[in-house]
């Protein structure tokens, strides 16, 4: 799979219920991949269904959009992406840094939220 698929199918995931989350996510996720952000961190791919059962719990009717092309060289990558109200609005956005597993899936995120800070 190419690292775009890889990006949709895991930013699919983060729209999608179960049990389908967790399937998104076994295509695309090393078993012990690690999510990072600036309001939590889940080791594993089972904790990282969980967060975002979590996280659509506390934000319902919430949703997430790629907002870029998937950026990659060397086994990283990097796209930004934003989240959306109910009704559409920009709710917040940010960038996204992975890196890929020796199998080709996703072994890490770290996600930065909103803008690029000034000087």
């Amino acid at each position: 799979m190419k690292v775009r698929e890889l990006v949709e199918h895991y930013g699919a995931a983060w729209n999608a219920e179960e049990p389908e989350r967790r399937h998104l996510l076994e295509q695309v996720w090393a078993d012990d991949g690690v999510y990072c952000d600036p309001t939590a961190t889940a080791e594993g791919r089972d904790a990282l269904v969980a967060h975002i059962g979590a996280v659509q719990a506390v934000l319902p009717d919430h949703t997430i959009e790629m907002r870029s092309d998937v950026d990659e060289h060397d086994g990283r990558f990097r796209f930004a992406w934003a989240m959306l109200g109910p009704d559409g609005s920009t709710v917040t956005e940010g960038v996204d840094f992975g890196v890929l597993a020796p199998d080709g899936r996703i072994e890490s995120i770290t996600g930065f939220f909103g803008p690029l800070p000034p000087l």
